[in-house]
């Protein structure tokens, strides 16, 4: 797999960019827009990382844009909910959703879903990477510090080897049943209903393994509860520098990354996504808001409206396949 190019964003690059934003008008701004407060819907509950970057950014983009820009959360469905209440919105941009993967899987795992990703959407553009990280139970897996090791581990062991994740269909159930066929070796998944039960379980030693996002993981590998042993994204992550990615032990090109996105209503003006993914881009250019989402376990990653598209043609096609490959569905 590879990962689609991204305009690279230094500290330098970063500092400059905000600097601009806070000097002159956002160039090209639509014109009579926002004429009121903008909405973004974020599909989740408050206080993960979706609705976290969501209240970052929003809060800064309506700085930017010298409009209020409120969130309002809409869970249910793997976002499916808020989707389907948002494709119907006003395509005027005064009414956004913050996309993240497991919306734009649902469709795939539930044939109830009433929205359709490409058709009733318009990409405002790339807002974060969330990055997934391998992790094994230290005490239930001593010899296990790479990913090979884990392999040969799972190629050994009779019966199999079980991993968790957040639950049926999950990124991380996904990427793990992904990483199996790449790597030819079997695991059981043992789903849960939630990232918080799985890491309990996980370090209680009731199962030894789980692909589990950043956000979840990181403080109980911080306290040495847990081993990461491998990370999804292309590079190694600033959390984690002496953990490997998935590519450098034996899986070129592997590429699994969590992300959130801007979308509008389909119809919605091309300048007034121009003028909305401007104030995005000058957001995350931000060194504040740049410390705040790596705080929250998420990394800026802007993208334009174009490349955002692409992202979600690619993502949906290669996840959907291996759905229907694999026959997964959602819980």
């Amino acid at each position: 797999m590879t990962d689609l190019h991204r305009t690279p964003l230094t500290r330098r690059s970063l500092t400059a960019l905000a600097l601009g934003a806070a000097l002159a008008p956002l160039a090209g701004h639509a014109q009579g827009f926002p004429s009121k407060l903008i909405t973004l819907y974020v599909p989740f509950p408050p206080g993960g990382p979706t609705d976290t970057a969501s209240r970052i950014v929003g809060q800064k983009m309506g700085e930017i844009l010298q409009q209020t820009v409120i969130v309002e959360n809409r869970p249910g469905a793997s976002g499916s909910i808020a989707a389907a209440a948002v494709a119907r919105m006003p395509a005027d941009g005064h009414s956004l959703m913050m996309l993240a993967t497991p919306t734009l899987l649902a469709p795939h795992l539930y044939p109830s879903v009433k929205f359709d990703i490409h058709k009733d959407f318009t990409a405002v553009g790339t807002t974060y990477d969330l990055p997934i990280v391998v992790v094994v139970n230290p005490g239930k897996l001593p010899d296990v510090h790479t990913l090979p090791d884990l392999i040969a581990k799972a190629k050994a062991s009779k019966p199999p080897l079980n991993y968790t994740s957040s639950g049926q269909g999950s990124f991380g159930h996904l990427t793990m049943e992904l990483l199996k066929i790449q790597g030819g070796f079997d695991m059981t998944h043992v789903p849960y209903k939630g990232g918080v039960p799985a890491i309990t379980d996980l370090l209680g030693g009731q199962v030894p393994v789980m692909y589990a996002d950043m956000v979840a993981a990181l403080p109980h590998i911080q306290a040495g509860k847990l081993r990461a042993i491998a990370v999804g994204s292309p590079q190694r992550v600033p959390f984690l520098p002496d953990v490997k990615t998935v590519a450098e032990q034996g899986f070129p090109g592997f590429s699994a990354v969590s992300w959130g996105g801007l979308l509008a209503p389909a119809g919605t003006p091309a300048a007034v996504v121009k003028t909305l993914n401007d104030a995005l881009r000058h957001a995350l250019a931000d060194p504040t808001v740049q410390d705040k989402l790596k705080n929250a376990g998420t990394f800026a990653a802007w993208q334009s409206p174009a490349d955002t598209a692409a992202r979600i043609r690619s993502d949906d096609q290669q996840w959907g396949k291996l759905i229907k490959d694999k026959g997964i569905a959602g819980s």
